[in-house]
């Protein structure tokens, strides 16, 4: 499921990739656990490209937000399910799975679906520009990314 989405997200397919999150998996309560494990991770990966990028990178990895027009976005002053977003993913990197996990748990419990597809739409964005960043590094991505991305027209 994660390799399908991400391969839609890579063709520009944003609203397949949500879908076939979000539509597929949702309506229950193993559909929530399943999204949850979904996008952890997806979080859990960019972590580890994370991790590959600084270490020894020439160029820090810097997480920025952008606003419709281009413009730079304080975190704190983002919307709310991509704050989430951003915090699950700081909680990984610094290897914090638990709060990572309860940043998600909070979105799939409080959030509306438009705010739970943000959510996952971040998480394969991000996914996607790490992987692209860590291969043109010739730095390791995960054989299921890889796959998803060799996998487009």
């Amino acid at each position: 499921m994660a390799g399908e989405a991400l391969a839609a997200a890579s063709a520009g397919e944003d609203a397949v990739a949500v879908d076939l999150v979000t539509g597929y998996l949702s309506g229950s309560p193993e559909g929530n656990e399943e999204i949850r494990e979904l996008v952890l991770l997806l979080f859990a990966e960019c972590s580890s490209m994370v991790s590959a990028l600084g270490s020894g990178g020439a160029t820090p990895v810097k997480m920025q937000v952008f606003d419709e027009e281009g413009n730079e976005v304080q975190i704190d002053d983002a919307d709310p399910p991509v704050r989430t977003a951003i915090r699950a993913l700081l909680a990984e990197v610094h290897g914090d799975q638990d709060a990572a996990s309860e940043q998600i748990e909070i979105a799939l419990a409080n959030g509306q679906p438009q705010e739970l597809a943000t959510v996952v739409l971040q998480a394969l964005r991000w996914t996607l520009k790490l992987a692209i960043e860590c291969d043109t590094r010739d730095l390791p991505v995960a054989p299921w990314i890889t796959a998803s991305l060799d996998d487009q027209p």
